[in-house]
């Protein structure tokens, strides 16, 4: 089993609306997942990114791996800086 953070769409037809979501690799993209941790608005002006970053950086420590557009999108809201500051932050210790 591969825990995976993707994308859902939802919304109407030719405007989309995506959740983040984590979820087992197996599941349909618009099926079942386990939990969610944000959304993502392509069609606002300018698009919106809203994450759970508490949450998003625990299922990145438990090992769930993020789809290319999600790391894209993690990337521009600023946790992955915050997941590498974290990382660091223990070498130190």
């Amino acid at each position: 089993m591969t825990v995976r953070i993707r994308l859902k769409r939802m919304g109407a037809r030719k405007d989309p609306v995506f959740r983040l979501v984590v979820a087992d690799s197996r599941f349909p993209r618009d099926g079942r997942f386990i939990e969610e941790i944000g959304y993502y608005n392509p069609t606002a002006n300018p698009p919106v990114i809203a994450v759970k970053e508490d949450r998003a950086l625990a299922w990145l420590a438990k090992g769930a791996r993020p789809s290319e557009t999600v790391r894209v999108l993690l990337q521009r809201a600023g946790v992955t800086g915050r997941q590498r500051q974290a990382r660091s932050g223990d070498e130190e210790s």
